[in-house]
């Protein structure tokens, strides 16, 4: 995927010396240790912020973004769900609109490049590690389920 452009470091560190609360870096990696596949988890960090690729279930790579460290900056966590078919692409966006609608709770589907993707983001103001964690649960498995959609 093409979609990222940071470098994915599975030994590189973050963290805020002196806080007494995590910071949103620590708890993003707290909250993605708990879920990912073992051994599967790579960050990278560069002008665009941090990022993070790893595998939750059958989703092979979910990817969780940091803009920022402040409290106007974003999260975000898409996964990829497959190409978007040659054919009855128009079928497929009527159904992934509905979906939107009605089941994919805070996620939503998008295209990125020639991806389907399932993605959901909000501002850093307030989060939890109960909200990351929620996030990613519902874009992976969404993307888990969701792969017969491209079928139409």
């Amino acid at each position: 995927m093409t979609a990222y452009t940071a470098n994915l470091d599975a030994t590189a560190t973050a963290g805020t010396e002196g806080d007494e609360s995590p910071s949103y870096v620590e708890m993003i990696e707290t909250v993605i240790s708990s879920l990912e596949q073992e051994g599967t988890a790579m960050v990278g960090h560069g002008q665009e912020g941090y990022l993070w690729k790893f595998g939750y279930g059958s989703a092979e790579e979910v990817f969780v973004q940091l803009t920022g460290l402040t409290d106007d900056d974003t999260l975000t966590v898409w996964s990829v769900v497959g190409d978007l078919p040659q054919d009855g692409a128009g079928d497929l966006a009527l159904k992934l609109m509905q979906l939107n609608w009605t089941t994919t709770l805070e996620g939503r589907f998008a295209l990125l490049n020639d991806k389907v993707v399932v993605v959901t983001s909000r501002t850093l103001a307030g989060l939890s590690a109960g909200e990351v964690s929620r996030s990613i649960t519902i874009v992976a498995t969404l993307a888990d389920d969701s792969d017969s959609l491209l079928k139409v």
